[in-house]
């Protein structure tokens, strides 16, 4: 009966009262539920008056300079990670100099950083053997780039024909996967009976090296055209030379130049394999005679010079595909 009186009363009272009493009564019969604030992040509660300490001002603005990118959301590994770089390089050289500085790590097994600036110096003034550095870098480099010339331009047309022809692949596929897990150490001594230990030899082995992972990426690369795309050319009326060249090399490209830039790494591995036989020069011939007389600062300079020269060249290369090739990753 009482419930009956208390809707009766309810029905005689205005809607707003109505709507008060029975938020009232629901109340009374469910309560309402504490809510608990989240807690500021400490950045957050320091940083309201301006007093943001030294760490996370820090990371806040590396934040901002390295993920400020167009389209960054969705798109992982965007961004400029140049100034990270920058920090981490001269973090681990920070490192270096403290554990060689210490006395962590004696100078027989790594020399400081100073000690390798200073001997760099010295190569560049009075050379190393009695040959100047710069007859080093010249030989390393004409070696090097005369091989990766050579099989640019003979792996690339054969892996696209290796991904076009199916009598092309079926020759040459087994050989090239046959000996590209090789390591060159491998064939090196049948390179030497078969050439000499001239510098045919040497640019031969580099050219193997980088023979395989070139004519590879261009296969792979031929495959990355869509058959729409090709169907699409041929109802428009393009021959079988221009659907080659306008939309499966095109399609490959990017392929291809990956497949660049691995080679040429391959092949500065391999410049010392192939500057251990009968050389008087070179970046590799450098480091290896360093190394049987135990000048661990000449060794060191020498993987220094080798690494900001192939380091240098990948730049150039990803700047070059981004010229060639602006549409990769659309």
């Amino acid at each position: 009966m009482s419930n009956t009186n208390t809707v009766e009363q309810i029905d005689v009272l205005n809607p707003v009262e109505v709507t008060g009493k029975t938020q009232d009564m629901l109340h009374e019969v469910v309560p309402a539920k504490t809510t608990t604030r989240r807690q500021p992040h400490y950045r957050d509660t320091v940083g309201q008056d301006g007093k943001l300490p030294l760490g996370p001002r820090l990371i806040r603005a590396l934040k901002q300079r390295t993920e400020k990118a167009p389209n960054y959301y969705g798109e992982p590994g965007q961004g400029d990670a140049r100034l990270v770089s920058v920090i981490s390089v001269i973090g681990f050289i920070c490192l270096w100099a403290l554990v060689t500085e210490a006395g962590w790590i004696k100078p027989l097994f790594l020399p400081s950083p100073i000690a390798v600036v200073e001997r760099l110096g010295d190569l560049v003034v009075n050379g190393f053997s009695g040959v100047s550095l710069g007859e080093h870098l010249l030989a390393s480099l004409t070696r090097v780039f005369g091989a990766f010339a050579l099989a640019a331009v003979t792996a690339i047309p054969l892996g696209i024909l290796i991904g076009t022809n199916v009598w092309v692949r079926g020759v040459l596929d087994p050989l090239i996967e046959f000996y590209r897990p090789l390591p060159p150490l491998a064939y090196l001594p049948l390179v030497i009976i078969w050439l000499g230990i001239d510098e045919t030899s040497k640019i031969t082995l580099i050219f193997l090296a980088m023979f395989a992972p070139i004519a590879l990426s261009a296969r792979a690369g031929v495959s990355s055209a869509k058959s729409e795309q090709i169907q699409a050319a041929y109802s428009m009326g393009a021959s079988k030379f221009q659907v080659l060249y306008h939309v499966i090399i095109k399609s490959a490209m990017p392929e291809i130049l990956t497949g660049l830039r691995i080679g040429i790494g391959f092949g500065w591995t391999t410049l010392v394999a192939s500057e251990m036989v009968a050389a008087q020069a070179g970046i590799g011939y450098m480091v290896l005679n360093a190394a049987e007389f135990l000048v661990t600062d000449v060794v060191i300079a020498g993987i220094m010079i080798i690494g900001l020269i192939a380091y240098s060249f990948d730049l150039f290369m990803r700047w070059l595909e981004k010229k060639l090739v602006p549409w990769k990753g659309y």
